[in-house]
C-alpha cells in the first residue's frame, strides 16, 4: 500500500490547546516535509466563500474570447503579470509545452518601493466584475497562511519563529489561476503540467477542481495527492531547498491527464507561489550544515537572480 502524504490541522499551531501540542505539530509538519516536501493543511481559516468566489471570477476570465485575453499578455514580461496563453510555459527539460493558460497576480507595492524595477504593477481585466477584489483578497489570505507555515518550519530547524517575516513581507509572490482545457484527443504527447519542481520558498494550492496532481516519492513512485475540499496543499520550492541545504526537499510533481471521460472536462487550479523579497540572499543556513550533509551551495544568490535564471529555463523569459 502506498504511503499517504500527511494532512495536518494548523489550528494546533495557531490556536494550540497546549504548548506540547503546538510543538508536536511543528515536529509532525517538519517530518512530513523532510519526507515528502508536501503536506496538506486543513482548518486554515480561509473562507470557502472567498475560494468559491475567486474560482468563479477566474473561470469567467478564461471563458473570454482569445483576442480579449491576449490584450492582457505583456510581451517580454516573462509572464510576471497578466495573461500567459497556451503553448508557452514548458517544464525544465521537457520537449512539449504544458497544456494550460494562466494569469498572474502579484503583490501591490507602493510607487516609491525599492522593488518597483523588478515588481511590475498588476493588470486587471475590465471585462470581469469582481476579479480584482476577489483575486487580491485570496492573494492576501494565502500570503498570511504561508507565513504561518514558514513560522512552523523555521522552528523545526532551530530558527526563531518569525525568522522569515521580514524576509518575505515584500516578496515577489504570485497567485496563479490556471485553466487546463478539456483534452479532446487521445494521442497528445504532453501532459497538463510536466514533471517539475517549484522555484519559490513554498507553494500553496487551493481548491484544485479535479484529480491529477502526483508527487514523486523517494522510492521513485508517483503518488496521487487529491486533497479534500477544505485542505490546502503546501509544498517546498527550490529556494527553500537551497536555503536549508536540502533538509526540506523540493519534490518533483506533475499534473497528469485524467483517464476517459474525466479528460473531457476542464481543470482549474490556483497555486500561490510564496517568494522572498527580491534582494534576499539565499545562502545555506549554518544550522543545516552537518558532517552528513555538507554545504551543497558554496555561492549565495539573490532571490531575484535565482528567479530570473529559472524563468529562462522554463521559457517564460
Amino acid at each position: 500500500m502506498t504511503a499517504r502524504i500527511p494532512t495536518l490541522d494548523i489550528r494546533r499551531f495557531t490556536h494550540p490547546t497546549s504548548p506540547e501540542d503546538r510543538q508536536a505539530f511543528v515536529d509532525e509538519l517538519g517530518a512530513a516535509y523532510r519526507e515528502w516536501g508536501f503536506a496538506g493543511i486543513r482548518n486554515h481559516g480561509i473562507p470557502q466563500d472567498l475560494i468559491d468566489a475567486s474560482y468563479d471570477v477566474f473561470k469567467r476570465f478564461f471563458a473570454l474570447p482569445e483576442e480579449t485575453k491576449k490584450h492582457y499578455h505583456v510581451a517580454g514580461g516573462g509572464g510576471a503579470r497578466g495573461y500567459t496563453p497556451f503553448g508557452v510555459e514548458t517544464a525544465k527539460g521537457a520537449k512539449h509545452s504544458d497544456l494550460k493558460e494562466f494569469w498572474h497576480i502579484g503583490r501591490e507595492i507602493p510607487g516609491d518601493s525599492k522593488y518597483t524595477d523588478v515588481m511590475a504593477p498588476n493588470l486587471w481585466p475590465e471585462e470581469v466584475e469582481g476579479f480584482r477584489e476577489k483575486g487580491y483578497a485570496l492573494y492576501d489570505a494565502l500570503d498570511r497562511l504561508g507565513s504561518q507555515v514558514l513560522a512552523a518550519l523555521a522552528l523545526h530547524i532551530g530558527l526563531p519563529e518569525h525568522y522569515f517575516a521580514d524576509k518575505t513581507d515584500s516578496g515577489n509572490s504570485i497567485l496563479r489561476p490556471i485553466h487546463y482545457p478539456p483534452i479532446t484527443a487521445d494521442d497528445i504527447p504532453n501532459v497538463r503540467a510536466g514533471a517539475h519542481e517549484d522555484i519559490n520558498l513554498i507553494t500553496l494550492l487551493v481548491g484544485a477542481s479535479a484529480a491529477g496532481l502526483e508527487v514523486l516519492s523517494k522510492k521513485g513512485e508517483w503518488v496521487p495527492f487529491t486533497s479534500d475540499a477544505d485542505t490546502i496543499v503546501v509544498n517546498i520550492g527550490d529556494m527553500l531547498q537551497r536555503l536549508t541545504n536540502h533538509v526540506y526537499p523540493s519534490t518533483t510533481h506533475r499534473v497528469v491527464n485524467p483517464p476517459g471521460e474525466q479528460a473531457r472536462k476542464p481543470r482549474y487550479s490556483v497555486p500561490f507561489f510564496l517568494h522572498p523579497n527580491p534582494d534576499f540572499l539565499i545562502d545555506v543556513l549554518p544550522s543545516t550544515i552537518t558532517p552528513d550533509n555538507p554545504k551543497r551551495y558554496p555561492e549565495p544568490i539573490t532571490a531575484q537572480g535565482y528567479l530570473e535564471e529559472r524563468l529562462r529555463e522554463i521559457k517564460l523569459k
